[in-house]
């Protein structure tokens, strides 16, 4: 399409959208060219667990969402197909993810700070006998 002319085989109106899609999957192309060019090994060994998990979920999901498309592109109905249950699956799995990263993210409770605010804060009434027990010491000297 890049370069020709408007193809007569299609609708004028739907021009731009093929040439949008089109230009989609160079994108796609030169993303995946790139992932390929590290090995999975070399790209994994500088992560934590949890970004090796998040890495691996992604590249999950963006096959079978491509699979999804392929399907559909070859008449299949993609909801009826198996790919429906494993994209599913992967969100589910991408959510346990996404709320682990939370609590990481979420403030901690300092206790003993907690505490101490609390403590600070509360009014306490004096003893009554506070200020017997003080005149006491004085007048013992």
């Amino acid at each position: 399409m890049a370069g020709e002319g408007i193809n007569e085989d299609y609708p004028v109106e739907i021009h731009e959208y093929l040439s949008a899609f089109e230009n989609s999957i160079g994108a796609v192309d030169e993303m995946l060219k790139t992932m390929m060019s590290v090995s999975r090994n070399e790209l994994l060994q500088k992560l934590d667990p949890l970004e090796q998990a998040k890495v691996d979920l992604v590249s999950a999901y963006t096959l079978n969402s491509m699979f999804w498309v392929y399907l559909a592109t070859q008449g299949v109905n993609p909801k009826e197909h198996p790919v429906k249950q494993e994209l599913e699956r992967i969100r589910v799995y991408m959510n346990r993810v996404k709320e682990i990263t939370d609590k990481k993210k979420a403030g901690k409770l300092d206790r003993g700070a907690a505490s101490r605010f609390v403590k600070n804060a509360l009014w306490e009434p004096k003893p009554k006998n506070a200020s017997k027990v003080a005149n006491k010491g004085k007048s013992k000297n």
